[in-house]
């Protein structure tokens, strides 16, 4: 008899096995330590992990690619000038987005003009492509800025709390109470119209949501067993905080500023739908589906749809890329990173 048919049922009394808790497999899928320092071979193992279930995701890779292909025609739409220097000199955009041609108003899509003319003769492609740069700009600029200001404020505010804490998660309960678009519109009323006033009007709406986000994760983040060993070494503050913290509690905070991204298009669209956004004429997308708001109801439907279509497709890529973000970064996910394969 081998040793394990002689071993009496009574061997294993009172042995407790939990499944799902073996080191080996821990261990293999990155979630035996919690603490990953920057450059080692575990972070660097997770990142590849990561990257690994974000590109099985075949609906996240659709939405990069449809965001690559109007980001690219957003910038070589029209030649790039920075301080009488030409940055980029090619033009991809077959009309000028902001010359009228009254020898053709308000005509449908043909070859000549594949999503027609407005009101003044513009012709809308061009418009749609070059306005890409508004749009765009303002969605990215925005959440880096916004990033910049909540991720090191709620950081401090989780890690050190009392008064710090107080004070900061003041600040942003008093935002929060004013609702999002209504907040923008009167910031934008005191600051004025303009580019860059918009992105500020902006940011000091959008940080207080990553600032929150990045707080309730710290408080949770700080009590692992490695946070209290790099105090008791003599760690500086600023060196828990964003070496051994932040990256910990980073995850869901990159997941929203992914999806957040699509909702500073919309909400730039929207000011600019209300006349609030960039100066009038502008091809910004949201300018435009204002300038033609009119002529919907008079049958010229190519005038507003294009825009319209062009945010639609944006705000539904980047809503893609952020649910593949989640996905990947997701270590409770034990799909691997598939949904959208099949």
């Amino acid at each position: 008899m081998s040793q394990e048919t002689q071993r009496s049922p009574t061997d294993d009394r009172g042995r407790i096995r939990v499944k799902g808790f073996d080191a080996e497999q821990l261990a293999e899928r990155g979630e035996l330590y919690e603490w990953e320092p920057e450059g080692s071979d575990m972070a660097r193992s997770r990142r590849a992990r990561a990257w690994r279930r974000f590109k099985r995701n075949r609906t996240a890779l659709i939405g990069v690619a449809i965001i690559a292909i109007m980001a690219f025609a957003a910038v070589f739409a029209r030649p790039i000038d920075v301080a009488g220097f030409t940055v980029q000199p090619f033009s991809l955009a077959p009309y000028d987005p902001g010359a009228s041609n009254f020898d053709a108003l308000k005509q449908p899509p043909s070859l000549t003009h594949p999503f027609g003319t407005d009101w003044s003769g513009k012709d809308i492609f061009s418009r749609v492509m070059y306005g890409g740069r508004f749009s765009l700009s303002v969605g990215f600029i925005t959440v880096a800025i916004a990033l910049s200001i909540g991720v090191p404020l709620g950081s401090i505010a989780g890690y050190y709390g009392g008064w710090i804490d107080e004070v900061i998660m003041r600040i942003v309960d008093v935002l929060y109470s004013f609702p999002f678009l209504v907040l923008a519109i009167a910031l934008i009323s005191v600051l004025g119209q303009g580019f860059w006033k918009m992105i500020l009007a902006l940011v000091l709406v959008v940080w207080i949501s990553y600032a929150r986000l990045i707080r309730g994760e710290i408080l949770s983040v700080k009590e692992n067993e490695y946070v209290t060993a790099a105090e008791a070494l003599g760690a500086r503050d600023r060196s828990i905080i964003f070496r051994h913290v932040v990256p910990n509690a980073l995850a869901p905070v990159i997941v929203q500023a992914t999806l957040g991204i699509g909702t500073i298009v919309l909400s730039a669209a929207a000011l600019g739908f209300l006349g609030l956004g960039l100066q009038p004429g502008t091809s910004e997308w949201g300018s435009m589906l204002s300038s033609g708001r009119e002529t919907l109801v008079q049958g010229q439907w190519w005038i507003t749809v294009f825009p319209g279509l062009a945010i639609f497709l944006f705000v539904l890529s980047i809503n893609l890329v952020g649910d593949g973000v989640r996905d990947a970064l997701d270590p409770q996910d034990k799909s691997g990173g598939d949904r959208g394969v099949r």
